[in-house]
């Protein structure tokens, strides 16, 4: 099986990383728009080719995994389209909505290559490619013995893409949401000067939430991973537009994220976390 990238980041190398020393997995090529020193370190040191050109990475492979962001899911599709072959699969991995992924999948029928919408359900980190993963378009029965043998987590949604990433889109609002819930009302309580006394009334309230202990959890997955997970949240609010509910609820979420991810700091301060959140306010009223 010759894999190659489209998107070289935090996905692609962790499912590299887990895949490596399978039998009969060889890794072509990689090509991302960041054409930098840095990426193509992280490509050569695995063993991949780092190109310059979508084509000459994509040329002999059998697999094409795009693992971009999800605002340029689409883009790269069409960037991409030219390189495709027939036989080629092209297993689009990104955060985006159900009618972006069908919209996609018909781009690439084009070429004669086949489609499949892989959804990535939990963080990639330290399962990589065996993260839980929904699978979902007309290839995805056919495709099913390689996942296994490859050792892929997944489920077998249907023979329509967009319904595996239709499962994602609609519990990320969900998931993100109560981050960005927990962020915004942890730096308004420290605002105000009321922390000490709407956390802990919360933490009552919601046991199940895990309050305090994971508000820094909550905080470090924003700051992390923000500006993706904004991009991502832009597609949850077209899902819930194209369904007819409130998208703008997503465009919020996604508004939070960003101003996060934004921040010059990655990790709470060690000590009080009143204290920590207190110096994430500065930073974000700054803004």
């Amino acid at each position: 099986m010759k894999i190659a990238y489209i998107g070289f980041g935090e996905a692609a190398r962790a499912f590299t990383d887990s895949l490596a020393g399978h039998e009969g997995v060889e890794f072509v090529a990689a090509y991302d728009v960041a054409q930098t020193d840095a990426m193509r370190e992280e490509a050569t040191r695995r063993g991949l080719r780092f190109e310059t050109d979508v084509a000459q990475a994509l040329q002999g492979a059998d697999w094409v995994i795009s693992a971009v962001t999800a605002d340029q899911s689409y883009i790269a599709a069409e960037h991409a389209l030219d390189a495709l072959q027939p036989g080629q699969l092209f297993i689009d991995i990104n955060s985006v909505s159900p009618g972006r992924k069908q919209k996609t999948a018909a781009l690439v029928a084009q070429r004669g290559a086949q489609y499949l919408d892989m959804a990535v359900m939990a963080p990639v980190h330290p399962r990589g490619h065996a993260t839980p993963v929904l699978v979902a378009g007309e290839t995805a029965a056919d495709v099913a013995t390689d996942l296994e043998k490859l050792g892929f987590s997944f489920e077998v949604i249907s023979d329509q893409a967009g319904e595996a990433t239709a499962i994602k889109m609609v519990r990320s609002m969900f998931v993100k949401g109560l981050e960005a819930l927990t962020v915004e009302v942890s730096l308004a309580a420290a605002a105000t000067g009321c922390y000490e006394r709407v956390i802990p009334s919360l933490a009552e309230t919601f046991p199940g939430l895990g309050w305090p202990d994971n508000i820094s959890y909550m905080f470090e997955r924003t700051l992390h991973h923000g500006i993706r997970r904004a991009a991502e949240m832009r597609e949850v609010a077209a899902t819930y537009d194209e369904l007819g509910f409130t998208g703008a609820l997503a465009d919020k979420i996604a508004d939070v994220q960003d101003k996060m991810g934004t921040l010059p700091v990655k990790d709470l301060d060690d000590g009080p976390l009143e204290d920590a959140v207190q110096k994430i306010v500065a930073l974000r009223l700054q803004k």
